[in-house]
This record gives C-alpha cells, structure tokens and sequence, in this order.
C-alpha cells in the first residue's frame, strides 16, 4: 500500500475521530462515573491507532495505542477518571490532533510524543498496559440468530457491503461495527474483526444488532459512516437468503455517500450563483411576454435552479460542533492560567450552516468566550463573597430562528461595568459629557470601537483594544447582527445572529428616487403602507403605530442622503426585525422579492455601516445590501 495515496483520507476520518473525543471527554468531565463516554473513546483510540498502523505513523499509533491502554484501566476501575485523567486524556487528544496536523503538512517522519507518553505511563502505574487479544471467531454464525435477552429487542440480522473502491475497507468496517454498538448490542460478527485488518478482507461482513431502533434508521445511521455501499436489516441480510439471488442493494435499503472535494463545492456554488443570475433575468424577459413559450420555459428553468440550488446549500452543510469542539481545551488552558474555575456548556451543536460560515465564526466566537472567561467570570473568591459558586458557568449555544443561524454566548459572571465604561468613553472622547448612562445598544457601540479596552493592563490575553470590535466587523461582514445584554451581577449575553449561507439569500429590492437596495428577507417581519399608518412622535423622533405598537421610523432617503424631490405621496414601510427590536424603514416602492447572489465587495473608506454587501440585480445594476442591525 501507498502511504501517501491514502493520506488525506487518514486525515480527514482522524480529525472525525479526534471530534469524537473532544466530545466524550466533555461528557467523562461532566459525568465521571458514566462508562459510555470512556467506552467511546476506547472505541474511537482503537479505531485511530488501527488506522495509524496500517499507515505506518509509529508515533500516532503508539500514542493511541497507550492511550488506548489507559482507558481500559480505567474502564477496569483501576484508574479514577477524575479531573487530572480527564486534563491527561485532553493533552493526549491535543496531542494526536497536532499529530494528524503533521501528517496533513507531510511532516510525519519527525513525530515524537515522549512527553505525553511519559505522563500517560505514570499514571498506568505498575498495571501491566493491557494486552491486545484479537477478537475470537464466533460459533454460531449470523445465520443463527443469538437468544433474546429478557426484556430486550430482538436481534436483527445486518448485513454490510462497503464500496469496492473504499481505500482501507477494514477501517471502514470498523467504523460501521463502532457505530453499530451505539445502536444497541452486537453480536455474532463474521468474519472476525481481527481479520478486517487482513489483506483478504473484501469489506463484506454480517453481524446481529439488538437494537430498538427502526431498521430505517440502522441503514441509516451505518450508511452514514462512509465509503458504504449497501446496509441490509432483517431475513435478507441472513446467508441463505443472500445466497438464493436476492439483491441486498434493492429498495430503500442502500444509501450511497462519497467525500467531495470542498474546493469543487466552492465551484459549484459559485456557478449556481451566475445561474441564479441568469435566472433572474430569463425571468424579467419572460414577464413581458407572460403567454409566450419563453414564459413557460422561464417557469420550467427557475424550478429546476432552484432545485440544484437546494441541493447544493444542502450539500455544503456542516453541523457546528466541528468548530465548537476546539472552545472547551481553550477556555480551561485559559482559566488554568487566571486562576479561576469554568465551566463550558454547549448546546445545538448539530446546527448545521454552510461551510463557508463555518470557517468564518470561528475566530468571533473565540474572542467572545475569552472576553467571559477574562472578564466576564470573577475568581472563585469574589463568586464567594458575592454568594456564588466558586465555579463559573459560560454557555454557548447554537439553535435556528426562521431561516437564520443564531449563536449565544452567555456567562454568569459579573456583568459589564456600564458606569466604569462610561467613564472611560467620555475620557477618550467617545461619548459626550453630557450623557449619564449606556443602554446596551450603546454600551456594545463604545465596546465595538477599534482600540477601546476595558482591561486595565496589557496582558496575553487583553488589554489591547482588540477583540469585541474584531466580533462585530467580522460578523457584519457576513451580513449578520450582534447583540448585547448585560446585567450587573449577574452575567452577560452576546447574540449573534448570521445568515445560513453567505452566497445566495432570498431579499426585498426597494426604491428611493433612481436607485435601488436590497433588504434581507430574514429581517422583514411585513410591509405596510406609510400613509396607512398612524403617526406618533417618540421622544421627537417620527414613530408609527401598528397594532398597538409603537416603532420608530428611518426614512431610506435621509440615510443615503438622497435628494427630497420627487417624494411619492404614498409611500411603503418595510417592517425589519432583529431579535426583539422592530424598525419600520420607509421607502418609496417595493419592487418584488428575488433571490441574489452576494458578491464579493470592499466597502470604500468611510462607506456607512448600513451596508453589509453588494448584489448584481437581474439587469446587470449593482445594488446595496442594506445592513437590517444597523436601522434597527
């Protein structure tokens, strides 16, 4: 075998595998008694080191391997998976992470992990390192099913055919039976999972599942590891049945998947964009003719685009948790060194958003877990004489609100010091003397400017003006909003909310006077008209009134300074929501919702902050994304 041939696939199911135990690692911390997270990362070290020795990666196998042997001391209750085995199992993921980095890089050859081994064989102790015993051929073969167990489900019989293109069939076999167990029992495995690592392993292989779950989603779930050609549950998947002629790969039973290239999604999408643009444009052609054959092929044309466009959004979705994962290591390395107690919880890790997201919020919400932990959580002393825990809770949450992604990020902490700020603020200048307190719009504005830091000190972690006003450029910068709210005391919570795609969204185009701008339809809550609306004054500024509501009202003209001549008499509202804040922007007409395409745009110096982007309209114009957190 061609090391190298096969190298970026080990890279890519070893960082799937690394995930995993991120994950499990958070649940041993939170549930140290719980033997199904310890389980899984035996499982998912036995896979890694399997997969690093049929590489040839010495160093990575033989870390797995004594990680591995770790774990079974502790699955054997001779090792307390206590929070110093916890932080040791961390350095060692940490550690293999970097590893399969290097792989990925080409640097292999110089791995050494001497440091961690060393602690890891201090632990284990005098405890002989477990022996590997090669799993035993099982008597009574699938075709016989194993007795049901008092009270459980009955066995399944399942048979699994990975694709005879798949590099490293027995890695992929593995995987499957990993998965399998979390199902439900396994039992009756032929061939021998010893043999999978064989050069005569043909990646067909049989086993009964005792699991209630539906066969639907067995197939499913199993199809869903990779390089699968074919899950059958039930009397097919039993020899005789197979041997009889019956195709197992028949019906709903067989779910093909293969890896694709991010780099020909990224083409991919960007030429459903041009196409949507076309589309748009047929669209506008065919209108003036709406009898014509061109009409009826511009209908059949914008169904099938948005079809492929459908599948291909859907393609490039990635859940979250693959860059959640890498928080938890950084905000406890960080409390280690301030010296106070955190603890992370995640939420809505399966969210799922486009890739392209997923590699930009990153680095925000980052920034916004280390502003807790830094200035956010107090020292287990101060939690003491202000009543609390000595240990900090921080959570970060992923979850979806109408077609949008939103992410929190809450601590319990001390709250933000509105006046202490405000303080500052007025000895730079940034706000006037004149003003007495900051709501939490303001408050987040004065924290948001480039170089303004409440932090009293320089130090590696703060101190530099560096941080919140990187968080809301970033974010802006991909048409999303960002919200604060902060309670003295009691802790504070960012909101960041961010479109599902960053390429095509589906908008509101407006008119004032001869131009034109584009409105998120993520933002518009419902139209109305101007003249329809009852008229109100909110503390001198122009309101209206819509079912008992009173919103403030921005006229379109007056932002862009476009000239006042010309103004319809009858006029529109868009009505923009973002979180719990309404805005009615008025303007002079509505012209239909479209899908477009984002192009990539550098605002010039000194542009308003109301615009997040730009567009190409069907008729080759450029048009303005209006920035719906910044009207409201």
């Amino acid at each position: 075998m061609d090391p190298a041939r096969y190298a970026a696939l080990f890279v890519s199911e070893g960082r799937e595998h690394l995930g995993t135990c991120n994950q499990l690692l958070r649940e041993l911390a939170d549930h140290p008694d719980s033997t199904e997270p310890v389980s899984g990362l035996f499982r998912a070290m036995h896979t890694l080191k399997g997969m690093a020795a049929m590489m040839g990666y010495a160093a990575i196998t033989d870390l797995a391997h004594r990680t591995e042997n770790l774990l079974e001391l502790v699955r054997g209750k001779k090792v307390t998976a206590d929070r110093a085995l916890v932080e040791l199992l961390s350095e060692a993921v940490d550690a293999l992470d970097a590893g399969v980095d290097e792989v990925a890089a080409g640097r292999e050859a110089g791995l050494s992990f001497g440091e961690v081994t060393g602690r890891i064989d201090l632990v284990a102790g005098a405890a002989e390192p477990a022996a590997e015993a090669p799993s035993a051929m099982v008597t009574a073969g699938p075709s016989v099913a194993p007795p049901r167990k008092r009270g459980g489900p009955r066995p399944q019989a399942v048979l699994v055919r990975i694709a005879a293109d798949a590099p490293m069939p027995g890695v992929r076999a593995l995987l499957v039976l990993q998965q399998a167990r979390t199902l439900g029992d396994v039992e009756g495995v032929q061939p021998a999972e010893a043999s999978f690592q064989q050069a005569g392993f043909r990646g067909e292989f049989r086993f009964w599942l005792a699991s209630r779950r539906a066969a639907s989603t067995i197939i499913k779930t199993l199809s869903a590891t990779g390089e699968v050609a074919s899950v059958t549950v039930g009397e097919e998947a039993v020899p005789e049945e197979v041997a009889s002629g019956e195709s197992a790969a028949s019906g709903s039973r067989v779910q093909h998947l293969i890896r694709v290239d991010r780099r020909r999604l990224d083409a991919l999408m960007n030429h459903v964009g041009e196409l949507v643009v076309a589309r748009n444009r047929l669209l506008e052609l065919a209108a003036d003719e709406p009898d014509s054959e061109l009409a009826a092929l511009g209908g059949r044309i914008n169904r099938l685009v948005a079809d492929i466009q459908n599948e291909v959004i859907a393609a490039r979705l990635t859940p979250v948790w693959q860059v959640f994962d890498r928080f938890p290591r950084a905000v406890r390395d960080l409390a280690r060194d301030l010296g106070k107690q955190v603890a992370l919880s995640m939420e809505g890790t399966d969210i799922e958003v486009d890739r392209s997201m997923l590699d930009e919020i990153g680095d925000p919400l980052l920034h916004l877990l280390r502003n807790a932990v830094d200035h956010g959580i107090e020292t287990p002393a101060a939690r003491r004489a202000a009543g609390k825990a000595e240990e900090g809770r921080i959570t970060l949450r992923g979850r979806r609100e109408r077609n949008r992604v939103v992410f929190d990020v809450l601590d319990d902490g001390a709250g933000i010091d509105r006046a202490a700020i405000l303080k500052k603020a007025q000895a730079a200048g940034v706000v006037g003397d004149d003003v007495d307190t900051l709501d939490d719009d303001a408050l987040l504005r004065v924290l948001g400017r480039a170089g303004f830091s409440t932090a009293e000190r320089v130090t590696s972690v703060s101190g530099r003006g560096v941080g919140i006003d990187v968080v809301l450029t970033r974010i802006r910068s991909l048409g999303g909003s960002v919200e604060l709210h902060t309670v003295a005391g009691s802790g504070t919570h960012f909101t960041l909310r961010l479109p599902l795609t960053l390429v095509i969204f589906r908008a509101l185009v407006a008119r004032v006077g001869g131009e034109r701008y584009v409105v998120p339809m993520a933002f518009v809550s419902e139209t109305v008209h101007f003249s329809e609306a009852s008229h109100a004054d909110l503390d001198g500024r122009p309101s209206l009134v819509l079912r008992g509501d009173v919103l403030p009202t921005i006229d379109l003209r007056e932002v862009v300074a476009y000239p006042e001549n010309h103004v319809p008499a009858r006029r529109p509202c868009i009505v923009l929501e973002v979180g719990d804040r309404r805005t009615a922007l008025v303007v002079d007409a509505l012209l239909g919702q479209r899908e477009i395409v984002v192009e990539q745009f550098e605002a010039p110096h000194g542009m308003p902050l109301v615009f997040s982007g730009a567009t190409i309209l069907a008729d080759g114009a450029p048009a303005l994304i209006l920035d719906a957190a910044s009207l409201c």
